[in-house]
């Protein structure tokens, strides 16, 4: 599914929570009627990009994956976010150079190479940076 790289810690706790929903539903643990009612619940979840528990600060699809993918740590998600949109070059997709720009602001707030490169991706995704 494409969205799984905009966002995939949200994308794979959804999965997780079906996969949860479905065994109890076989385990016969829920009746239908819950079972239809989490199941929607989710596919709306699924369907905003967020869960209900998301802070109202995180309000574009950028942001959320930020927090989603660094440990629903806000504050973490918002600095980045405002880093990247104060020092991104215009047109950075796909060109070296202005990649490391966007790597380099990364690096700075992040300090980790590995986990630049991991939220480099989620970035990249995202159409609003």
């Amino acid at each position: 599914m494409k969205e799984d790289l905009n966002d995939p810690a949200f994308y794979g706790k959804m999965s997780m929570l079906l996969d949860e929903i479905i065994k109890d539903r076989k385990a016969k643990a829920i009746d239908y009627e819950e079972y239809l009612k989490l199941i929607a619940e989710l596919a709306k979840n699924v369907d905003v990009g967020h869960s209900a528990d998301t802070p109202t600060t995180l309000n574009t699809p950028g942001k959320h994956a930020l927090y989603n993918n660094l440990n629903q740590n806000e504050e973490l998600a918002l600095q980045i976010d405002k880093s990247v949109k104060e020092n991104r070059p215009d047109g950075w997709r796909g060109i070296k150079t202005r990649e490391q720009v966007i790597k380099s602001t990364l690096y700075e707030v992040l300090k980790d190479k590995s986990e630049v490169e991991r939220i480099f991706l989620i970035i990249k995704a995202q159409k609003e940076y």
